[in-house]
């Protein structure tokens, strides 16, 4: 079973840079593959970036893509998500999700893997892009 734990949110200017932490537990980070997600208010859940931990696979977004970076801390066993170049429309809650890699189907080197795929999650925490 695995935890995951976010880190890293707050407020910060359109155009700012924020580093999302998910620290993850109870497996191996090698055998699994994580995700973010955002929840922006009145909004559905969105798939923004996935990596898979056993061949360092990644996939983003066209909303993210260019401007967040996900990587791997195997040491630390924690997945970060760098976000640059931030704006208004990236505020929402933002949540890692979890899952060993052999449950998954839609496989992140093709899909950015949708929540539906996931089992384990993260609290949420709160990102506010605002000036």
């Amino acid at each position: 079973q695995l935890k995951l734990v976010e880190s890293g949110g707050g407020v910060v200017q359109p155009g700012g840079s924020l580093r999302l932490s998910c620290a993850v537990s109870g497996v191996s980070l090698g055998s699994s593959q994580i995700g973010w997600f955002r929840q922006a208010p009145g909004s559905e859940r969105e798939a923004l970036s996935c990596v898979s931990n056993s061949d360092g696979m990644t996939n983003y977004a066209d909303s993210v893509k260019g401007r967040f970076v996900i990587s791997t801390d195997n040491a630390k066993n924690t997945v970060y998500l760098q976000m640059n170049s931030l704006k208004p429309e990236d505020t929402g809650v933002y949540y890692c999700a979890g899952d060993l890699e052999s449950t998954i189907h839609y496989y992140c080197s093709g899909y950015v893997t949708p929540d539906t795929e996931y089992v384990f999650w993260g609290q949420g925490i709160q990102v506010t892009v605002s000036s």
